[in-house]
């Protein structure tokens, strides 16, 4: 008999998602309750007063989303955590927090939309809205977990890169994910590599602006009550944080919004192979959906099938990069996902001709790995055609 890990937990992946927070430093969070994403409330409820922090039921999902870019503007980590319908009523201060470069993670675990849909049925069809949800030319960074260890990877993934970057950092689940529960061990918190708050380097005294940047295009802005009264606004601006009515400097507020991210490059893209080093065709999931491709895959490859598969779990920016590649190796993808058809056209629009075929699923049932397997099928039998 195998020795027990006496450190491993039976745990969901909504929990594990405010476990990850709290490691990474998360103290406030503020949120309404809505399937199915409640119980990364409820558990943040519980853990966050046992370290001083400070957790808020607020009265709707707009009031949650100003309350954790006020606590972030006063020096704390935060996280928000919602579901379609409160995810749709955050778009304006998510857009806030893109321009007046404030950290922020929001939690989207997705369900059947649109409106309010099926509450706890789940689905994938927030993808285009995390990316052009806000209005405006924006950066957004999405991560889309497909385990309940990645969930809390991620969530600590999703604090780092809020912080590093100054910016709201979406982390997509799903009803899947997050309802799931695994058998997990999560490392010790010294095993954790946590970004801190960036703090000014300098003094008024010695020309500090909120909002001028250094060579990693990030601007270190004070935190509210350390005697620096800066300003803080959605208007676009300069380096003193008050509007500027130039064209100049929207211009280069706007591209410097966006180079901060791209600078990084596939840094913080990250994909996952899996089969590739003899496949002829390929595979790409992400989130739940990818549990269920991967089962696909493996099946299909019993067969005798040279099938490959790439998870993707950077949504956005997207993997134009990984995907290009891919494209090259085989002759055809699929793209499964739950939704009328979304990520889809990002991997066609990559794949750069390679042919790409949808395998959608939008009846508030998640797959079964044979209705992908029947898909898998289908492409191939049409390349030997």
């Amino acid at each position: 008999m195998s020795k027990t890990n006496s450190s491993a937990r039976l745990m969901q992946g909504n929990e594990a998602v405010a476990e990850g927070a709290v490691a990474a430093g998360v103290t406030f969070f503020a949120g309404y309750p809505i399937t199915p994403s409640t119980e990364i409330a409820e558990q943040m409820a519980l853990l966050l007063p046992k370290i001083g922090g400070t957790f808020l039921q607020m009265e709707d999902e707009i009031g949650a989303m100003g309350a954790i870019l006020g606590a972030s503007l006063a020096g704390a980590k935060v996280m928000d955590a919602t579901s379609g319908p409160g995810f749709s009523l955050k778009q304006e201060l998510i857009g806030y927090a893109a321009c007046a470069e404030i950290p922020c993670v929001v939690v989207n675990v997705q369900r059947v939309g649109p409106s309010t849909g099926q509450p706890t049925a789940p689905a994938q069809g927030d993808v285009m809205q995390t990316r052009w949800g806000t209005h405006g030319d924006h950066p957004i960074i999405v991560l889309s977990p497909w385990s309940v260890r990645e969930s809390f990877d991620m969530a600590v993934m999703a604090v780092n890169y809020a912080e590093r970057f100054r910016s709201p950092v979406i982390l997509l689940t799903d009803e899947i994910v997050g309802h799931l529960r695994e058998n997990v061990t999560l490392p010790a918190q010294d095993e954790l590599d946590i970004y801190p708050r960036r703090l000014p380097k300098l003094t008024r005294a010695e020309g500090y602006q909120p909002y001028a940047v250094g060579e990693d295009l990030v601007p270190d802005v004070a935190r509210f009550g350390d005697g620096y009264r800066i300003h803080v606004t959605g208007l676009l601006h300069d380096e003193t944080g008050f509007p500027s009515g130039s064209p100049a400097v929207t211009e280069s507020l706007l591209r410097r919004l966006h180079e901060k991210i791209d600078r990084v490059g596939e840094e913080i893209i990250h994909v996952e192979e899996h089969f590739m080093e003899d496949a002829d065709y390929a595979v790409v999931s992400y989130g739940g959906t990818a549990r269920t491709a991967y089962e696909a895959v493996r099946a299909a490859r019993a067969e005798g099938l040279a099938i490959g598969f790439l998870r993707l779990q950077t949504i956005w920016p997207f993997a134009n990069a990984a995907i290009s590649r891919l494209a090259d190796r085989v002759k055809s993808l699929l793209v499964a996902e739950l939704n009328y058809g979304q990520l889809v056209h990002e991997v066609a629009r990559a794949a750069h001709g390679t042919p790409v075929r949808p395998c959608l699923k939008y009846n508030m049932l998640d797959f079964t790995p044979q209705e992908i397997l029947a898909e898998i099928r289908r492409m191939c039998e049409e390349g030997r055609a």
